[in-house]
């Protein structure tokens, strides 16, 4: 989903500190290189389904409910569904692991800050479900962290 990436700078990618408004933009545009990255790397593959989704994943994922995401301000049921159930992954997990500039934060933080998006950042029925498999999610988490 984070393809895109790969075009933004490394010094905007591993700064310590909070990005300039300038940086953050130059990060906010990760989303339209994945999606030109996806369909120029797969849009020969017959299996046209599977390269829309990745591209809306790619493009979408920061998109939000209420409409205040990027890159387009898409709304509600205008996000592509596979992208608004990318959007909840990606936070859970960009807020469970260490960053270059914080800590990773305790498991029911990480699954508070979901809950305290819905209906704002995320789709509240694609949270319920996600809470729902809560002890699934804390299997895996565990699981992928004795493996480090």
């Amino acid at each position: 989903h984070d393809i895109g990436k790969i075009s933004v700078p490394d010094v905007i990618l591993q700064k310590p500190g909070k990005l300039t408004a300038e940086e953050f933009q130059r990060m906010k545009e990760h989303t339209v290189s994945g999606g030109q990255i996806i369909q120029e790397t797969f849009g020969h593959l017959e299996n046209k389904q599977y390269t829309q989704m990745a591209y809306e994943v790619a493009r979408y994922h920061h998109e939000k409910w209420n409409g205040k995401g990027y890159p387009e301000g898409l709304k509600r049921k205008e996000i592509p569904l596979c992208a608004r159930i990318m959007a909840i992954a990606d936070v859970f997990d960009a807020v469970s692991e260490k960053r270059c500039y914080r800590d990773a934060m305790p498991l029911d933080k990480c699954f508070d800050i979901i809950l305290d998006g819905s209906g704002q950042d995320f789709e509240p029925i694609l949270v319920e479900v996600f809470l729902d498999i809560r002890d699934k999610v804390e299997q895996v988490h565990s699981s992928i962290e004795l493996s480090k």
